[in-house]
């Protein structure tokens, strides 16, 4: 078999949603990014330029509803958990479930539209 490097590499995420707009808003309080020029309706994004580090959010416009638990989500670190709860609390993001084992503690968050994310400090 001959095997080549993998030229691929995550361009984005998207995450399907009711108002684009709106929770690329949210989320770009959250990592601290600007929304994109050309946000409509449809879809909306968080550019991944620097100094940010990750990949580009995307936020398209679907017709059904969230129905059940994310099949992907996002982990947020940070060093400064216990303000970070209160801040994304603050921002419209709803505790769902708190977990702490030995060496690490994460508490599980939905977004306004209901997308489960995690706060991880390990």
């Amino acid at each position: 078999m001959n095997a080549t490097a993998p030229t691929l590499s995550v361009a984005s995420l998207t995450i399907d949603c009711a108002d684009p707009a709106a929770l690329a808003d949210f989320w770009g309080k959250v990592l601290g990014r600007p929304v994109g020029s050309g946000a409509s309706a449809d879809n909306a994004s968080l550019d991944a330029t620097e100094p940010v580090i990750g990949p580009k959010l995307f936020f398209q416009k679907v017709p059904e509803a969230k129905s059940v638990k994310n099949r992907l989500h996002l982990d947020l670190f940070s060093e400064q958990y216990d303000q970070e709860i209160e801040r994304l609390t603050g921002l419209g993001a709803k505790p769902l479930n708190e977990v702490k084992i030995p060496g690490a503690r994460w508490t599980t968050f939905a977004d306004p539209e209901g997308n489960e994310f995690d706060l991880v400090n390990w």
